[in-house]
């Protein structure tokens, strides 16, 4: 070979090694390294830098697996992920982390509203027999519930654990409680919600509210119902508890601390839509057993109890006798599957006097914080006890409290249409 073609032939070679160096370095470009770390990587066989390093190999990673989300989905026949994007690889400065809300102490009125179990059919509630005026009385339909909260959230108030604002101890025997100092996330007002017989008894099964609650397919509390059809119906938009669980998961900062509310209880016809109260029956340990695992998963989500009396008796009006009786078959039955609590919520918001030998007795069983009945918030603590009035939400309210509702919600927006009083308003109207 002539010296010429000799020199001619080491320039191809070059240039050759040099397009295959560059193809190298582009492949290794190509996974996530910069440019010159390539270069780097495939002339020394290792990245400039190790922090690199690291970082690309988490988002091989985000390459390669799919998360467990994604794998369930395939596994249950849904509907196919798309491939997962290429990960942004960790950055060197460490992310802000944002601030906390502010807590400040409150030292304002705290509102206690109540509700009964709400109206799922209307159509059963207000067929014009004799319990329609009852239910346009006592009750509330789901709209107004969802009109209701909606703008409770919108007016900065916040659902708190009733235990925020009262501890307890035994004292001689005796339970007692006292107030407890309140802070909450700046601008908000609290807010405690009780709801009422929530039993499901057999008069309401019949005339429009829910039978019972039930865990559906995801262990979530639901509400089940037979409706007007005949239809076996289990979904999370018929009462109060699965609506206020999906409301504060849209909206957790509705919840302090993840409350919800407190369920008042009594027992003679079991609770939650169980039977319990039937502890002779052939499947009593079985319905006991479906009524426990709500009741477990109710507490698990921000809910609480309280006693609402077994028999639902005014606790002003029957003798000393008849109220501890009443208040011991309630611990048998009832707070043997709901835990210890020292709520006690009257019957028909008819209370006891300060002091009296009915209260005393029942601080003996336990109870040391008392709900009523009152057209505006009052919380008192004395004599070892606390003492609190709730307003109750249902259509006398809607109707006739407009003012004192105010600072709550618009009743004149939210009162259901559908109501016979509403319509007999209307009718009144046009005449």
């Amino acid at each position: 070979m002539k010296k010429g073609e000799k020199k001619q032939s080491r320039m191809w070679v070059l240039l050759a090694v040099g397009i295959i160096v560059l193809g190298c370095i582009a492949v290794l470009s190509f996974t996530g390294l910069p440019f010159e770390q390539a270069a780097a990587h495939f002339l020394t066989g290792s990245s400039s830098s190790p922090q690199h390093t690291a970082a690309n190999a988490s988002t091989t990673h985000a390459i390669s697996t799919p998360s467990v989300a994604e794998s369930t989905n395939g596994v249950n026949g849904g509907s196919p992920s798309p491939s997962p994007a290429l990960t942004q690889a960790p950055s060197s400065t460490p992310t802000a982390t944002p601030s906390p809300q502010k807590m400040v102490a409150y030292h304002g009125p705290v509102e206690h509203i109540f509700f009964h179990p709400l109206i799922a059919y209307p159509e059963l509630a207000f067929d014009g027999d004799s319990m329609t005026k009852g239910y346009d009385d006592w009750f509330v339909t789901i709209p107004e519930f969802n009109k209701i909260i909606d703008s409770l959230y919108r007016n900065n108030y916040i659902l708190i654990p009733i235990d925020s604002i009262y501890e307890t101890k035994t004292i001689d025997g005796k339970m007692t409680a006292t107030r407890k100092d309140l802070t909450l996330p700046e601008g908000k007002k609290p807010l405690i919600l009780s709801i009422d017989d929530n039993n499901y008894y057999d008069y309401m099964r019949k005339n429009g509210n829910i039978n019972k609650l039930v865990l559906d397919e995801n262990g979530e509390v639901a509400g089940y119902a037979i409706d007007p059809k005949g239809a076996e119906v289990t979904a999370r938009d018929n009462d109060i508890i699965p609506i206020l669980d999906d409301f504060v998961k849209a909206h957790p900062d509705f919840s302090f601390q993840g409350a919800k509310g407190v369920i008042a209880l009594t027992g003679y016809e079991g609770i939650l839509g169980y039977r319990t109260n039937e502890t002779g029956a052939a499947d009593y340990a079985e319905t006991k057993a479906a009524a426990l695992k709500v009741v477990s998963r109710l507490k698990e989500t921000g809910w609480t109890f309280a006693s609402h009396g077994w028999g639902h008796k005014d606790a002003g009006k029957i003798s000393e006798k008849v109220l501890f009786a009443d208040t011991d078959r309630w611990l048998k039955e009832v707070g043997s599957l709901l835990g210890p609590t020292p709520v006690y919520i009257y019957p028909y918001g008819a209370s006891v006097p300060e002091g009296s030998p009915k209260m005393k007795g029942l601080q003996d069983r336990g109870f040391a914080v008392f709900c009523s009945v009152g057209p505006a918030p009052y919380l008192k603590a004395s004599s070892g006890v606390v003492m609190m009035d709730r307003r109750h939400i249902d259509g006398l309210s809607l109707n006739d409290d407009v003012k004192r509702l105010a600072p709550l919600f618009d009743a004149t927006v939210v009162i259901d249409p559908i109501r016979p009083s509403v319509k007999a308003k209307l009718a009144t109207a046009n005449k």
